[in-house]
């Protein structure tokens, strides 16, 4: 007990000052340490609970082995696999550090804190033999990082997103420090710091922007903290020198220019701006930041709050690919929009900063978990009738398994904040805020969102007045809100933001109580196409509709195992519905005697066989094909509305269900996925397709099997004068020449592939290779069908 209580005073003494100059909250919005909440019983406790015991089954020296092996120190166990010795090598150790931060805060587990002063005193061995202040679990990395030291991008450019990798571990070492009160953390943490400013000491400008073309996660971000945490203004400089120009102009100018490029690789370098322009006050950052969020928020996110197809930003006119694609919104892309949320929230408190979040946090955030095993999905579809893939402990290593275990672990950093000593109530989550320093406690027990109303008692150690505001969100029905204390219905004003203010003179026992009537409502999809989504308050719902063929539900370690790869389902097979207008919303029905937020729209459905699908909310379905998008038509329109689906699948479902293996050449993932090799060749969109060309060549290594029979290579049927050659592994395939006559659109020419080919198990290299003097046809699609 002695030493539990030394602890938790060297804990808030380390914390006190950094916290609150990390997000730059003098005289603003305030945000409560996660030790300062305690989430009660609810699916958000549940969440914490399994992604802890998830957590928990991961091996620290394992994920420390990238790290002692690239410093030349044995590793006391073997890597992990999947991602963690593919060339991401030691990105999920970082991650794991934020985890363990964030579980020891939120949840008090000193298994968490053993765990990661342990990984701590590794890394810090590990900097030490390197001797130059670096750590990292890049493999090859210090060859790599010597050549990029002179400029020479070579080396760089063949490796899997050094620079987001490392990302990870600075991000985690920061939050050792500031979550967790581990001053070896700051030390590594600024030491790797200063290793990077003598990185790109040399770079001139036009080398560093070269260089930030590359996937480099919220390296700015973490300077900007270093900056904050120490006060010396070379990482502030630093930070202002990782901020890629070629995003951060167009956004400054309120230029949306976001279209094609990939989303997640852009959602990290915008916190960055936003934290530069918190700690300097630069207006360009910060216009440029509250843009991207407006754009992305009001233009690219859909009912649940993730924005993204097969990782990209789709257009804003057009969202017919994500409805085409069992590869949706990512997980990770939704675990970024929510740091920036809160950000702009603390610096500028609009409601609808703390609305959106909410949305997110509910709808994506708290559906990625399974909530038995704990794994986290990667892409949530919203194909009709598709599913998601879970994670598991000892095989699945993606991006969005890193950020999994983070966003558990934090769901009482936005319950509560303060201004001065008023206290703000941001999310109706049961909860309990221990605001040390006023001596004061709030408990907040609420069945929201099954029941429609919270309350709030008081402790305190002494009576005072003050204000206390209270979230007023944009989804409540339009009467029915009120607010008593000790059960009298009271007056209240409201805040410029939009918040129920009370003054009172307040003491022990008093309890706030509010009503929160929620309404239903529809949104369609941000293009404004004719598919609804259903909502309560701000809860999307969903309707289970069955479970065959999960191919995959739980991943292995394969390179693919993140993507739902069961067969899609044909779009007029969907379930349609026939309504328009108030209909949508008034043929809703609450299903007698069924758990709360549990509805039927068979008034709506048309087809027979889907009217028993009873809607109810999306984090609660797991396991099983779901529908998240309804396509809708007036009923005097249904067979129109057949044949519109029946269009979209014979642009992408009908190749999809005879692919064994595809690439989308110039996207990032799927390139990496599939070992892409490249030399003298470019990326580029066009149409709203990314194409790969080349003087040189480039090659993607597919899966294959028994059934494959062709080859399907998508062009641009007008592409003139390009003269190539493609291989299927060392074998000739075909000679192409374009020379401009075929059609305006995009064609996918097929390619039979010899018998000798076929019975090849496993993968196959598909090779693209200019002829001599010329150049490769813009590439946009690579099919292995059946």
């Amino acid at each position: 007990m002695k030493n539990k209580a030394v602890l938790t005073i060297k804990l808030l003494v380390v914390l006190t000052l950094p916290v609150a100059s990390l997000y730059g909250q003098s005289g603003k919005m305030q945000l409560f340490k996660l030790d300062h909440v305690r989430l009660l019983e609810s699916p958000f406790k549940q969440a914490e609970q399994v992604d802890l015991n998830y957590i928990l089954k991961m091996e620290p020296d394992r994920l420390l082995a990238p790290y002692l092996r690239e410093a030349g120190l044995v590793p006391q166990a073997e890597s992990y696999g999947n991602w963690e010795n593919s060339g991401l090598d030691g990105h999920t150790g970082g991650h794991y550090l934020t985890a363990l931060a964030q579980m020891y805060a939120s949840a008090g587990n000193m298994e968490c804190k053993h765990r990661l002063d342990y990984m701590v005193n590794e890394l810090a061995r590990c900097q030490e033999k390197n001797g130059n202040g670096y750590v990292g679990g890049v493999p090859g990395g210090n060859r790599m990082w010597a050549q990029l030291k002179t400029g020479d991008l070579s080396d760089f450019n063949t490796k899997w997103v050094p620079w987001y990798n490392l990302h990870k571990l600075y991000a985690g070492l920061r939050d050792a420090y500031l979550l967790a009160g581990n001053a070896k953390a700051k030390a590594v943490f600024i030491k790797l710091c200063d290793w990077a400013d003598s990185e790109v000491a040399g770079l001139n400008t036009t080398q560093m922007q070269q260089m930030l073309g590359t996937e480099h996660g919220g390296m700015n971000e973490v300077f900007a903290d270093a900056y904050a945490i120490t006060g010396d203004k070379k990482y502030l400089a630093l930070a202002e020198k990782f901020s890629h120009r070629a995003i951060l102009v167009p956004l400054e100018r309120h230029e949306d220019k976001l279209s094609g490029l990939h989303a997640n690789t852009q959602i990290p370098k915008v916190i960055g701006f936003e934290r530069i322009a918190g700690l300097s006050n630069d207006t360009g950052y910060s216009s440029a930041a509250r843009f991207f969020w407006n754009t992305v928020v009001n233009k690219r996110s859909i009912a649940i709050g993730g924005n993204s197809v097969r990782e990209h930003f789709n257009p804003v006119n057009d969202f017919a690919t994500m409805l085409e694609s069992e590869q949706g919104p990512e997980t990770c892309n939704s675990n970024n929009m929510l740091k920036l949320s809160k950000m702009l929230f603390v610096d500028d408190t609009r409601l609808a900063y703390i609305d959106f979040y909410e949305r997110l946090l509910y709808n994506h955030i708290l559906s990625s978990q399974h909530p038995v095993t704990g794994g986290f999905v990667y892409f949530t579809p919203i194909h009709p009738q598709h599913y998601r893939v879970y994670s598991t402990a000892d095989q699945s290593f993606w991006c969005c398994v890193g950020t999994g275990i983070e966003n558990h672990g934090k769901y009482g950093e936005l319950i509560y904040s303060h201004k001065g000593d008023d206290l703000y109530v941001n999310l109706f989550i049961p909860s309990v805020l221990n605001w040390k320093e006023k001596g004061f406690e709030v408990t907040q027990q609420t069945k929201f969102p099954d029941a429609g109303s919270t309350s709030l008692s008081l402790k305190l150690s002494r009576p005072g007045k003050f204000a206390i505001y209270i979230r007023k969100p944009g989804w409540l029905s339009s009467d029915g809100f009120n607010v008593t204390i000790n059960n009298r219905a009271v007056k209240y004003t409201h805040n410029a933001e939009g918040y129920v203010k009370l003054v009172h003179p307040w003491k022990t026992g008093d309890r706030i109580t509010v009503s929160l009537p929620m309404k239903t409502s529809v949104e369609y999809l941000p293009d404004h196409s004719a598919w609804v989504s259903f909502l309560r308050g701000p809860i999307v719902l969903a309707a289970p509709t069955d479970t065959t063929q999960l191919t995959g539900l739980f991943a292995g370690d394969s390179r693919w195992g993140h993507i739902a790869g069961g067969p899609l389902y044909p779009l007029p097979a969907s379930p349609l519905l026939a309504g328009s207008g108030t209909d949508l919303v008034t043929k809703v029905k609450a299903v007698a005697g069924a758990a709360p937020l549990t509805y039927k729209i068979s008034d709506l459905v048309v087809q027979p066989k889907f009217k028993n699908l009873k809607l109810i909310p999306f984090y609660k379905v797991h396991d099983s094909r779901y529908m998240l998008y309804w396509p809708v038509a007036k009923p005097d329109s249904i067979q129109q509305r057949e044949q519109e689906l029946a269009l979209l699948d014979e642009r992408y479902i009908k190749l999809a269900a005879r692919s064994v293996d595809a690439v989308a050449p110039g996207e990032q993932q799927p390139e990496n996925d599939h070992g892409m090799i490249a030399e003298k060749s470019e990326t580029g969109i066009f149409r709203n397709l990314h194409w790969r060309s080349a003087t040189g060549f480039f090659s993607y290594r597919l899966r294959t099997n028994a059934d494959v029979k062709v080859l399907g290579i998508t062009y641009y049927g007008r592409e003139n004068g390009r003269e190539f050659d493609i291989y299927l592994d060392d074998l000739k395939l075909a000679h192409v020449s374009l020379n401009g006559t075929g059609p305006d659109t995009f064609v996918t020419k097929e390619y039979a592939i010899p018998e000798s080919l076929k019975t090849n198990a496993g993968a196959i290299t598909v090779k693209f290779v200019a002829a001599d003097g010329n150049k490769t046809a813009a590439i946009y699609g690579v099919r292995l069908m059946r």
